[in-house]
């Protein structure tokens, strides 16, 4: 029998109480690679439970890399290490831990061009569903800021106290970290949050994930940092003489692989040999179809994790909100610095947003949304799958998907002509060689969500 008390009369759902206690249980060694996890039916006899509580946690753990499951043979804690689902085109070989970008790399990437004539509609990995039935509840908000008093001279560096409170106890209701107010600062989105981190590492590159975010490669290189390249779908064991790394283990970006536990903590513990930190970049990971959110990197070693969230995804990306959660070592110079230069994200979006927060509004727009990506994924991976591989599951408002550069460009020009823009998954490789498309069905409607498809597909099938 595991060690482990489920607590009935806790707010926290029985899967979730007994999925966090196996968790701490392989943290602190207690369960070490390899043990045998007693079967779900039998955890739940000796729990005194429904056998679906035990099924809901093996689930859950098994999804986020702590656990793995034998045919046949039982659910063992988690002794390999997952890659990419995809066989079509693979990364390039490299060397164990990074790489350096290839000179010349600041320009913008292959595939990466403004927005063509006669597009009408971009399906993209930022722009979110808004459910239009929640509209009055949004402009309640906006009403709340015009009718509010704003503060007096330049706002607090850290943020709106008040929001704060609401986003310490969101952030621990959905992301597992228990934060104090004063340990959040409101940012004007993720990048700032990066700009924010950037001038208060010392001096060396700054590791991103290839493919990755682009948005965060460009600014290290603005901040004058070196750019080297982390192998998106590897284990990472060695950081080398990077002073940071920037990461989206939630929801790998924009390859969609969740970074599986026995990852996580080798990241961390290259991070420490090297006192370098690791940057979460947790951009969209409440929008998960199959199981429960998978808890935030920062939860694992707070210390060493600067964690950067967003409403670009929940709310608007138009409202330009973020929050920093910096490791000890940097919040006070973070903060020195943001109270020299007036940094800070504006107040009205912050008033805003806590009104969003306060009425429910927040979660219902998740709820909303998360109904509308699970529809919506299946049907583009049943469009997709005969011309091409998955990158990574299906979560989120974006899917990846492998096939040669030659079939992603006709594929694209295809989805040009009949009015919808979709990103190439060159534009976002520098050194991996991955290609493909990344299909996002947030900001369209079903109707134009099916029109592209046809448009892809027509091109893949000729």
């Amino acid at each position: 029998m595991l060690p482990v008390t489920l607590d009935r009369t806790s707010s926290e759902p029985l899967p979730a109480q007994l999925a966090g206690q196996v968790r701490s249980l392989v943290l602190s060694g207690a369960l070490g690679a390899g043990d045998r996890l007693p079967s779900s039916r039998a955890l739940a006899t000796d729990l005194g439970v429904s056998r679906a509580v035990t099924e809901q946690a093996y689930d859950q753990l098994t999804a986020e890399g702590w656990l793995e499951a034998r045919r046949g043979s039982g659910t063992y804690v988690a002794t390999t290490r997952t890659t990419t689902t995809a066989t079509a085109p693979q990364m390039t070989s490299r060397p164990t831990g990074v790489t350096s970008r290839p000179t010349g790399m600041t320009s913008r990437p292959t595939g990466m061009t403004s927005r063509p004539t006669g597009v009408t509609s971009r399906l993209d990995t930022g722009t979110p569903f808004f459910d239009p039935r929640l509209e009055p509840g949004w402009r309640r908000a906006w009403r709340e800021v015009s009718v509010t008093a704003p503060p007096r001279g330049y706002d607090d560096p850290r943020g709106l106290a008040e929001l704060r409170e609401a986003l310490a106890a969101r952030l621990g209701r959905t992301r597992g970290m228990d934060l104090h107010p004063d340990e959040i600062i409101v940012t004007a989105g993720t990048t700032d949050g990066l700009r924010a981190l950037l001038p208060e590492l010392r001096p060396g590159p700054v590791a991103v994930e290839d493919p990755g975010y682009r948005a965060a490669a460009e600014t290290a290189l603005t901040y004058g940092r070196e750019v080297v390249d982390l192998p998106a779908v590897e284990t990472v064991d060695d950081l080398g003489d990077a002073v940071a790394a920037y990461v989206t283990p939630a929801h790998q970006h924009p390859l969609g692989r969740v970074m599986p536990a026995t990852d996580r903590l080798a990241l961390l513990e290259a991070a420490r040999q090297a006192d370098a930190f690791v940057i979460e970049d947790d951009y969209d990971s409440e929008f998960r179809y199959d199981v429960a959110p998978v808890p935030a990197m920062a939860t694992l070693d707070r210390g060493r994790v600067a964690y950067l969230g967003t409403a670009a995804k929940s709310v608007v990306p138009t409202l330009r909100l973020g929050w920093l959660v910096a490791p000890p070592d940097l919040h006070e110079l973070v903060l020195r610095r943001g109270t020299i230069t007036h940094a800070g994200a504006a107040w009205p979006s912050q008033r805003a947003l806590l009104t969003l927060l306060r009425d429910g509004w927040l979660d219902r727009a998740v709820r909303s949304a998360r109904r509308v990506y699970a529809e919506r994924a299946p049907r583009v991976a049943e469009a997709m799958s005969p011309y091409a591989g998955l990158a990574g599951p299906l979560a989120g408002m974006y899917s990846t998907w492998l096939l040669s550069e030659a079939d992603a460009l006709r594929a694209r020009d295809a989805a040009r002509a009949a009015g919808f823009e979709i990103n190439l998954l060159s534009s976002y490789a520098r050194t991996s060689g991955l290609t493909g498309l990344v299909i996002g069905f947030g900001g369209v409607s079903d109707t134009e969500l099916d029109q592209a498809l046809t448009a892809v597909t027509g091109a893949l099938g000729r």
